[in-house]
C-alpha cells in the first residue's frame, strides 16, 4: 500500500520481468544448493560447531524463501482491483487465503483512519493475528489487546511517535493468538498526511517474523555454546600440557641422571606432538637412575587424548618409578600395572615396555604388554629384539607378562619408540622405516644426534597422534 506522503514523487520504473525472473532463478538455484550441503551435514547433535552450522544453514534457507517469495511478487506484480459489482449479478467468490507458512501468508497490512476511527486490513494479517476475517478490524485503541503485556509499552511507543512526532515505524513486538500461541511480528508503517498538514491515517506493513527469529535465536544459542565448548576444550587442553610437562623428563637436550661415577648410558628422548594440537595424549617416557645402580627404560602411553587420558599417564607413571624403585623387576611390574588399570573407575587400555640395565654387566631385561619391542643397533645394522608375551595393559584380568634378557655391547645403541613414531605406517612397516636409520645412528656421535635423525625424518610429517622415542647408547 503506497504512501500518500510520498505521492508527489516520480515513481521509479519496475523492473522488467525478465531481469526479475533470472534474480529467481538464481536464487532458487542457491536455495537448492544450500539446502544440498545442509541434508549432507549429518548430525547426531553432539558437537557443538556441527549444531551451530546446521541453525546456520536453517536461517540461510529460511531468509531465501523470503527472498523467492518477494521476487516473486515483483515478477507478478500487484493483483487487479475488482471493479465493483452491478446490482444483481453473482457475487465473486473472494480469492483462496494463502498458503499457511507461505511469504504471502506472513505479511499483511493495515490502515488506521483517525478521522472516522475505521481500520481497514487485509486478510493476510487475520491470518497472522489468528482473528476472524469476518469479523471488525481492531483500531489502534483496540490493538494492544492482541499484543503481549510486556511488548505493549514498545507499541504504545512507535504508534506515539509515529502519529504525533511524524516517525516511521519500524520495530517488532510479540502478539497472542487466540489459541494461546505466540507470534513475532515486524511493523513498519508511515504517517498519512491530510489537506491541512495534519496526520489523517497511519498505514503500516506487518510481517510474521517467527520462524525467522527462531532461527536466528538457534544460530546465537549454538554459537554460545561452541564457543563455551572451544573455551572449555582450550582450558582442558592447557592442563594436560601442563601436567604432561611436570611429569615427563625434559626432552629438550641430553637427559642426564645423578650418576655416582662415569655414566653407563649416553641417553636421549623427545615427544612429537600431533599436528592437531588439541589431541595431547597419554604418551610417555622415562629414564630413571635406581638405588642399586640399574637404570629404568621405559616407553608407554593410554588409548585417548585429553586431560584425564593424561592424568591416567601420570598415575601409570608414578607407579612404574615406585615399583622400579622397590626392586620390581619388568615382567611383574607390567602384571601390577594391569591390576592397576584393572581397579580404576575408568576403563582404560594402555601398552608400555619397561627395561631394566644392569651396567656391571651390562645386562638388559625388559617385558612388554601389547608394545613395540625395543630396536637395538649394532655395527652399521638395526634388528628387534625378540619380544616375551604380554598382551595390553586393562586388557584381561590377571594377565602375566614374560621377560626377555639380551647382554649389549659397547656402543650398542637400544631406541624405544610409542605407536605412531612413523606417521601413517604401522607394523613391520614402522619398524623398517626406522631400522634404516641406522647408517645415520652409526654415525652420530651421541644419543641426542641420534634423536635429532629420528625427528628429521619423521617429526615433520602430518602427524595424527602424538608420539615418544628414548634413545640410550651403551658408553661402557
Amino acid at each position: 500500500m503506497p504512501s500518500p506522503v510520498s505521492a508527489d514523487r516520480s515513481a521509479a520504473q519496475p523492473p522488467g520481468r525478465g531481469s526479475v525472473e533470472a534474480l529467481i532463478t538464481q536464487t532458487r538455484r542457491l536455495k537448492g544448493d544450500v539446502d544440498a550441503v545442509r541434508r549432507d551435514t549429518r548430525s547426531d547433535g553432539s558437537d557443538p560447531e556441527e549444531r551451530w552450522q546446521r541453525a546456520l544453514y536453517d536461517l540461510a534457507l529460511c531468509q531465501l524463501d523470503d527472498l523467492d517469495g518477494h521476487l516473486a511478487q515483483l515478477r507478478d506484480g500487484p493483483e487487479p482491483v475488482r471493479a465493483a459489482a452491478p446490482a444483481g449479478s453473482p457475487v465473486t467468490p473472494p480469492a483462496p487465503a494463502p498458503a499457511p507458512g507461505s511469504l504471502l501468508s506472513r505479511v499483511g497490512s493495515a490502515e488506521w483512519n483517525l478521522l472516522t476511527d475505521e481500520a481497514n486490513w487485509s486478510g493476510e494479517l487475520y491470518q497472522i493475528l489468528g482473528l476472524d476475517p469476518a469479523g471488525p478490524a481492531l483500531t489502534l485503541d483496540e490493538l494492544p489487546s492482541v499484543i503481549l503485556a510486556d511488548d505493549r509499552p514498545k507499541l504504545t511507543t512507535m504508534v506515539t511517535d509515529c502519529l504525533v512526532d511524524g516517525r516511521p515505524i519500524d520495530g517488532e513486538f510479540r502478539v497472542v493468538r487466540p489459541d494461546g500461541s505466540v507470534r513475532t511480528v515486524h511493523m513498519m508503517g508511515e504517517p498519512v498526511l491530510g489537506a491541512d498538514g495534519g496526520t489523517a491515517s497511519m498505514w503500516a506493513v506487518l510481517r510474521d517474523v517467527s520462524e525467522l527469529r527462531r532461527h536466528r535465536r538457534e544460530v546465537s544459542e549454538t554459537r554460545d555454546s561452541l564457543q563455551l565448548h572451544r573455551s572449555q576444550e582450550q582450558t582442558e587442553h592447557r592442563l594436560a600440557v601442563e601436567l604432561q610437562e611436570a611429569v615427563l623428563p625434559p626432552w629438550r637436550g641430553s637427559l642426564r641422571l645423578p650418576h655416582r661415577g662415569a655414566p653407563a648410558l649416553d641417553l636421549a628422548a623427545h615427544y612429537l606432538p600431533a599436528a592437531t594440537n588439541a589431541l595431547v595424549g597419554g604418551d610417555w617416557y622415562d629414564a630413571l637412575e635406581l638405588a642399586d645402580g640399574a637404570t629404568l627404560l621405559s616407553v608407554g602411553g593410554l588409548t585417548g587424548h585429553g586431560v584425564a587420558v593424561t592424568s591416567g599417564m601420570a598415575m601409570l607413571l608414578g607407579a612404574v618409578r615406585g615399583m622400579a624403585m622397590a626392586g620390581t623387576h619388568p615382567g611383574q611390574l607390567l602384571s601390577m600395572l594391569n591390576q592397576l588399570l584393572d581397579a580404576t573407575v575408568q576403563p582404560a587400555l594402555g601398552s608400555a615396555v619397561c627395561c631394566r640395565y644392569r651396567p656391571e654387566t651390562r645386562t638388559l631385561t625388559w617385558a612388554r604388554a601389547g608394545h613395540p619391542a625395543p630396536l637395538l643397533y649394532r655395527d652399521g645394522t638395526g634388528r628387534t629384539l625378540d619380544a616375551p608375551d604380554g598382551v595390553l595393559l586393562g586388557a584381561t584380568t590377571g594377565a602375566a607378562y614374560g621377560q626377555a634378557e639380551v647382554t649389549l655391547e659397547p656402543g650398542d645403541l637400544l631406541l624405544l619408540h610409542t605407536d605412531g613414531l612413523v606417521s601413517g605406517h604401522a607394523g613391520a612397516t614402522a619398524v623398517d622405516r626406522l631400522l634404516d636409520l641406522a647408517a645415520r645412528f652409526g654415525a652420530a656421535r651421541a644419543a641426542q644426534d641420534c634423536v635429532r635423525a629420528v625427528v628429521e625424518e619423521f617429526g615433520g610429517a602430518e602427524r595424527e597422534d602424538d608420539a615418544c622415542v628414548l634413545v640410550a647408547r651403551v658408553t661402557a
